[in-house]
């Protein structure tokens, strides 16, 4: 069920035109290796890997207006997926490509949950907020 949630997530994404067709079918490609248990295939199945107990399972992404305060974006990626997602991500968007991708991987699998970035932009109208959860 979660991951036809996710499907539709990602759908809803390409309608909306935050993210392109393209960029979409990766994304599913993704989540139907994640359903049949190949994402992670070769590595043994931690808490931080999404194989349960008490670590991070869920990389999400929520940027609200802060005018209006409704969500623009609200996103939660499997943590299984978030490496290939970040080196997509650092294609398609120059901020992402400054990333130290290792760093927050070496962070994700540290198994802590709670906020990575809370970030504020008064000029954009924006809060923004990436967890782990």
């Amino acid at each position: 069920m979660a991951i036809s949630l996710e499907r539709l997530r990602v759908l809803k994404l390409i309608q909306e035109g935050k993210i392109t067709a393209e960029e979409g079918v990766e994304l599913l490609e993704l989540l139907d290796l994640q359903a049949s248990g190949q994402a992670e295939k070769g590595k043994p199945e931690t808490a931080a890997s999404g194989g349960g107990g008490r670590g991070a399972r869920w990389l999400c992404v929520r940027v609200t207006d802060t005018n209006s305060g409704k969500t623009r974006v609200n996103v939660r990626m499997p943590i299984s997926v978030v490496k290939t997602g970040l080196k997509m991500g650092a294609r398609f968007s120059p901020e992402v490509e400054g990333l130290d991708t290792n760093q927050l991987m070496d962070f994700i699998r540290s198994g802590e949950t709670g906020k990575i970035v809370d970030l504020y932009d008064e000029v954009d109208g924006e809060h923004t907020e990436v967890f782990l959860e």
